[in-house]
């Protein structure tokens, strides 16, 4: 476990008191061989391969089509059932339960989906790798502070070696990619750094957002839902009910 304090700085004099902000950092990879070591644990991480019921239907995150375009994309990585597909969950929250308290906890999560659905999302294997904390949300700097989990994400997709199996009694090199993330609107944005707000807030129309200020709330509403409609829904016509324009256009391009 490493613990990173990043100090107020002034007339490049260290100043003295509480830290501006703390950040802890379990490293995930030792975690992993111990995982491995385990008779029980490394036999549920090839789950996925082994016991997987494959009937077209999906209860799995293996039955989805991004896993199998992982395994066509990267035949080698693919080929081995014990490589790992990793999910990074985060979110900031209050943990003294007081809106009014100046203070911010960002947990930053690992979730491992070799494992049976019954399984992954349980907290015993939910891995905590990061946790921010300080008087203010990291906000778009948070990339700052994930930079010891990406250099051993990196570590882990080149391939880390001498891995012992306790189930087939062997060892092996053991690989790991970034499946997805799982996060809230505003984390999106600042895991991405996409824009989420303001006039271009959706990251995937951009331009096409169609944005509209209103008048009294002086907030931002997002218009013309009724793209998504088939051509001939009486809703499209409808001009007294929405905004006085007829909607014409089709969908955005996907």
């Amino acid at each position: 476990m490493w613990q990173l304090k990043v100090e107020s700085r002034q007339n490049s004099t260290l100043r003295e008191g509480v830290p501006a902000k703390v950040l802890w950092y379990f490293p995930p990879i030792p975690r992993f061989k111990r995982m491995f070591q385990s008779t029980e644990t490394s036999s549920n991480l090839t789950w996925h391969a082994t016991d997987r019921s494959k009937d077209g239907l999906m209860r799995h995150p293996a039955d989805a089509s991004t896993w199998r375009l992982i395994d066509e994309k990267w035949p080698e990585f693919g080929s081995e059932p014990r490589n790992l597909r990793l999910a990074l969950s985060s979110d900031g929250f209050n943990p003294h339960s007081s809106l009014s308290s100046k203070y911010s906890c960002w947990p930053v999560i690992l979730v491992n989906y070799n494992l049976p659905p019954w399984l992954c999302m349980k907290r015993k294997f939910m891995m905590l790798t990061l946790l921010i904390s300080g008087p203010k949300q990291p906000g778009n700097d948070i990339d700052v502070y994930l930079e010891p989990l990406i250099d051993d994400l990196k570590v882990l997709w080149e391939g880390v070696k001498g891995i012992y199996d306790a189930t087939r009694d062997e060892y092996f090199t053991l690989k790991g990619i970034l499946f997805w993330t799982i996060n809230d609107f505003p984390a999106y944005g600042n895991l991405s750094g996409n824009i989420v707000k303001g006039y271009n807030a959706c990251p995937i129309c951009l331009e096409n957002t169609s944005p509209k200020r209103l008048v009294h709330g002086q907030k931002m509403a997002y218009m013309r839902h009724r793209r998504w409609l088939r051509r001939n829904h009486p809703y499209r016509k409808q001009r007294a009910a929405f905004d006085n324009h007829q909607e014409d256009s089709p969908p955005p391009i996907r």
